[in-house]
């Protein structure tokens, strides 16, 4: 038995948190008072007796809690099952206010999914009603993680409540009638058209397509008055949670590993001690949101500083091609040498999730749209094949093959030089190439995904442009 992060107490079915009445959905518990009237200390006695077994209990090794579980008592089971109210620490309860948007950013073990589940719970138990949408990275990760996992909705269903899962139809039914529908991040059409009262959306960091995703949920978030979202996530840098993180409409929550006292505490320090006061550490472990990488070639502050508008006129024009290794991203992007000798982004044109004669054409619509002069491609991943591939969706595109003889840190550099020189600017806002680019550094890449495709492709395009026509971006000695 773990506590709030993990599985209950006891063996059963435990159950969600307090039940919440009249009051309207996503409401918070009543704040606790530290100082209870004569009348209520045996109650308050009780809970404490209770929170101070289960702690104990969850100490032990397992075939001593399934030694202990065997011999509950079905009202001993159901108080151990339905305990979150005790068991919870403030990070995973419900912010008071009018919130729109409940944002819990935290570390790994703190206990996200657990609170997640049961606020889901408490809700559907409440209204028979309810429509909920369970978004995910996947719709494996929704059943998987969200609905069957150790911390999931079946798992801290009450001990007399049985929640069915149709998996062919995406749905998990609640005794109530209240009903979820699962759909995942890298879908987002899914969406288009559902209707629902409240949504809770799990590591969203992790979605293929955030944006889309958030935006298609928003517009069907509309049944009833008072629709609400709760997001968990372990925090990554990228623009949605930036954004979400400055509305006035979200309420944030959150807390690191060590916040969970019910994790093992061999656990704890094992991970403290391999990631303790890393970037890793600080993100996975703290739950902090790091802007950027430590030594980033690009901050959010040079960004800024070097925003403009698109030149009047301009001299050239490259697409810069960074395709994908497999079924990734295909990093495109529209750069332009202005009349003022400057180079500028125009435009961020790069897909996710097509074949190779999707995202080939994507490139040949660039193209047209800027009137490309040349379109310069990595050839790294593919060979001949990468320009075989956009020739044959057009036989006269100006393509350049490239291949990088360097890491992707030291051939961004020379690049970013350009930037704090203020020979190079941003021609508008480009949030998901600009995530990556505060993830560049001279050693390597640790921003958000796996690859920078988009930042890759910008490099190239920059390199073509103010390194020199016939010449890839290298490193020279000083």
């Amino acid at each position: 038995m773990a506590g709030p992060g993990g599985p209950r107490a006891a063996p059963g079915r435990p159950a969600p948190p307090r039940e919440q009445g009249g009051a309207h959905r996503g409401d918070p518990a009543p704040a606790r008072r530290a100082g209870p009237p004569a009348g209520e200390a045996k109650q308050v006695s009780e809970a404490e007796a209770l929170r101070a077994a289960i702690h104990a209990l969850a100490r032990r090794a397992p075939e001593e809690r399934a030694w202990v579980a065997a011999r509950l008592t079905d009202p001993e089971k159901r108080a151990f099952g339905e305990a979150w109210e005790i068991l919870a620490h403030d990070g995973q309860l419900p912010p008071e206010g009018g919130w729109r948007v409940w944002l819990m950013l935290a570390g790994r073990g703190f206990g996200k999914t657990r609170a997640g589940a049961e606020w889901v719970s408490a809700l559907a138990r409440a209204d028979g009603d309810l429509r909920i949408a369970l978004v995910g990275a996947t719709i494996d990760e929704v059943e998987r993680v969200m609905i069957r996992g150790e911390s999931g909705l079946k798992a801290v269903a009450r001990f007399d409540e049985e929640l069915p899962w149709y998996r062919t139809r995406g749905l998990l039914e609640f005794p109530s009638g209240a009903r979820a529908f699962a759909y995942s991040g890298a879908n987002p059409d899914g969406l288009r058209g559902p209707e629902h009262h409240i949504a809770w959306c799990d590591e969203l960091a992790k979605w293929a397509y955030p944006e889309a995703t958030w935006t298609n949920l928003l517009l069907g978030l509309r049944l009833g008055e008072e629709a609400r979202v709760l997001v968990t996530t372990t925090p990554r840098p990228i623009a949605l949670i930036r954004t979400l993180k400055e509305s006035p409409d979200t309420a944030g929550t959150g807390g690191r590993t060590a916040d969970n006292a019910y994790l093992p505490d061999d656990f704890v320090a094992a991970m403290t001690d391999l990631y303790g006061g890393t970037r890793l550490g600080r993100q996975e472990l703290d739950g902090e949101l790091i802007e950027e990488a430590d030594g980033a070639l690009w901050t959010r502050a040079l960004i800024e500083k070097r925003r403009a508008t698109a030149p009047a006129t301009r001299r050239r024009v490259v697409i810069g091609v960074d395709p994908p290794a497999g079924g990734g991203g295909c990093g495109i992007v529209a750069c332009a040498l202005g009349a003022d000798g400057i180079g500028y982004v125009l435009d961020d044109c790069s897909v996710e999730g097509l074949s190779p004669e999707g995202w080939a054409r994507a490139v040949v619509r660039a193209a047209e749209l800027w009137e490309a002069d040349r379109v310069v491609v990595e050839t790294n991943q593919g060979g001949e094949m990468v320009e075989a591939m956009l020739r044959g969706v057009d036989c006269a595109l100006p393509v350049r093959p490239v291949t990088a003889r360097f890491g992707k840190g030291l051939r961004a550099e020379p690049v970013a030089l350009r930037f704090e020189a203020g020979k190079a600017l941003f021609a508008g806002g480009f949030p998901e190439l600009e995530d990556q680019l505060c993830g560049m550094t001279v050693a390597g890449y640790e921003g958000p995904g796996r690859s920078p495709d988009r930042a890759d492709a910008m490099v190239w395009a920059m390199a073509e442009l103010l390194l020199g026509k016939a010449r890839a971006p290298r490193v020279r000695g000083l």
